[in-house]
């Protein structure tokens, strides 16, 4: 009894000990912003939580602009918009005005001639209507980045609109540095040129402590090739959830820490800055996965500030409820074990037995309040929401039924016993379940494992839910004796190869800096031995 009590304990501690690392609150850098200062400018966009621009009848009320700008104007001198036709986006000049705030007037250029037309006139118009206001009108966004449209095309639009706003507004074209680079005489038909600089999503992304002198290099590189133009550096910024780019790690310290270094290089560099973005969008999403909806320095919920100026920042600021989460479930882990243990008579469990249900509480433990923190931020439309929640329920049974299957000293388990019934006579139902725990958790892992090997870009990393499930497993496996049931073992072997590349698969592909993908990948390759000793362990006595 000593034992299993002091590996709880331990294991309990551990938890605990590890969460507190994790919460402890980054240090933050001199704070940029003096008392009362604000920001140059920021990106707007008034989409809230269940608004998108792919829905027809979407549509902006004065009162949720004027409030939104309200907010703004106490951190910031002037708003970049993007569209100047979407429901409600004709009031922003108008709103900025009352609010102290300038415009840098967007005009949504894309494949659609006939949106386009609407676009550019509704932006001119905004510009005549509000020549004090709106301080520029920047034709097109990531135009030649998508593809919808050629450098020839866009001077063109640019002519058009520079011939139609007022003298004392500019006119400008914004795209990611590359393409200005290779669209040099763009700069001919453009008053400044606006160049888009994020680190994060570079071809080969840049970590965040790396970010602010990628960022100087980049900008003093665009400020050679358009020597004599005024720069402005059109967005910039970085994210606070999502997955791993290599060795770049979207988090609530490092936007906080990235956010504040640009500001302090741009105040002593003397840069004309706009950050991306104001409020998190939601809806980006749908379009860039997880760290799409999360660039905002401002939450889309509570449309507060994630991060005060000079101040330390939390990755994990519900540490303390998450530790205590994680040794509860791990103290039922042992539990479970013990009374499993109890109700199946025979000697007493040993120290190796003792010893797995220990590794499957710490790992379940320590995961448990990681992934209940992560599904409602990770989570997308129905299917992503029937993932988190199957992603939840087998965090949560898989544990607890190895755990009781070591207790019971349950034989390896193989899925003939929970895919064909009639091949398996005789055998427990408890096993059966076990074994249909193992089928299910199969089949989320490959639906989880085939989207990071052949359209990974925008996937997270679901190592929170797979860590209690995989090692919960692979404990069982080391420690319990072969089979009855060896028929059929064919899929096991199988899915072992294909677990086993997948797993070398993604950490490589996403370079050794990426420690979200090395933990996936080692995770896929744990599973695949794991049945492959289901595979080839069991014989029928």
């Amino acid at each position: 009894m000593r034992l299993p009590l002091a590996l709880a304990a331990l294991v309990c501690a551990a938890i605990v000990a590890v969460w507190a690392w994790l919460g402890q609150p980054v240090p933050a850098p001199f704070a940029p912003m003096a008392a009362g200062e604000k920001l140059p400018c920021v990106s707007y966009a008034p989409f809230r939580p269940g608004q998108s621009p792919f829905s027809e009848d979407v549509a902006f009320s004065q009162a949720q602009i004027d409030d939104d700008l309200a907010r703004l104007s106490k951190i910031t001198h002037c708003v970049r918009t993007y569209s100047s036709i979407q429901a409600g986006l004709a009031a922003v000049p108008e709103l900025a005005r009352k609010h102290g705030l300038t415009v840098l007037q967007g005009i949504w250029i894309a494949a659609d001639p006939v949106r386009n037309r609407a676009e550019i006139e509704g932006g001119i118009k905004a510009a005549q209507e509000n020549p004090d206001v709106v301080t520029a009108v920047i034709v097109g966004n990531e135009v030649l980045l998508r593809g919808e449209q050629s450098a020839n095309d866009i001077a063109g639009f640019l002519k058009e609109v520079k011939a139609k706003v007022p003298p004392s507004v500019d006119v400008t074209y914004a795209d990611v540095w590359e393409f200005w680079e290779r669209n040099r005489s763009l700069a001919d038909s453009v008053d400044f040129v606006t160049v888009h600089i994020l680190p994060f999503w570079e071809d080969m992304p840049v970590p965040a402590e790396d970010s602010v002198a990628h960022l100087g290099e980049i900008r003093e590189h665009v400020g050679e090739i358009f020597a004599g133009k005024e720069i402005l550096i059109g967005e910039t910024g970085w994210p606070s959830e999502g997955r791993m780019r290599e060795g770049a790690l979207p988090s609530p310290s490092n936007q906080a820490n990235v956010i504040q270094e640009l500001l302090t290089l741009a105040k002593a560099k003397n840069y004309r800055l706009n950050v991306i973005e104001a409020f998190d969008q939601p809806w980006k999403r749908v379009l860039e996965g997880t760290v799409g909806g999360h660039w905002g320095f401002l939450d889309a919920y509570t449309r507060d500030f994630k991060f005060r100026w000079g101040e330390p920042v939390s990755d994990h600021p519900f540490w303390m409820a998450q530790a205590l989460a994680g040794s509860l479930f791990a103290v039922a882990v042992f539990a479970v074990a013990g009374w499993a243990g109890r109700r199946a008579g025979g000697r007493p469990l040993g120290m190796r037995e003792w010893l797995a249900v220990g590794g499957i509480a710490f790992f379940a433990g320590l995961m448990i309040g990681r992934l209940l923190a992560s599904v409602p931020v990770e989570s997308l439309g129905i299917g992503g929401w029937i993932r988190g929640g199957a992603l939840v329920g087998l965090a949560l049974l898989v544990p607890l039924a190895c755990a009781a299957a070591i207790g019971r000293r349950t034989r390896l388990v193989t899925l003939t016993l929970a895919l064909n019934s009639e091949a398996t006579p005789g055998a427990p139902f408890f096993d059966r379940c076990l074994a249909l725990l193992l089928a299910a958790s199969i089949v989320l892992v490959a639906q989880i494992g085939f989207g990071l090997v052949f359209d990974p870009r925008y996937k997270d990393f679901q190592f929170a839910g797979l860590t209690p499930i995989i090692t919960a497993f692979a404990f069982y496996a080391a420690v319990a004796s072969p089979g009855r049931f060896t028929e059929g073992r064919q899929a096991e072997t199988i899915a072992a190869g294909l677990f086993l590349a997948a797993g070398a698969y993604v950490a490589l592909n996403e370079t050794m800096a990426n420690w979200q993908a090395l933990w996936t990948g080692s995770l896929f390759v744990v599973l695949a031995f794991t049945l492959w000793r289901l595979a080839t362990a069991g014989r029928r006595i």
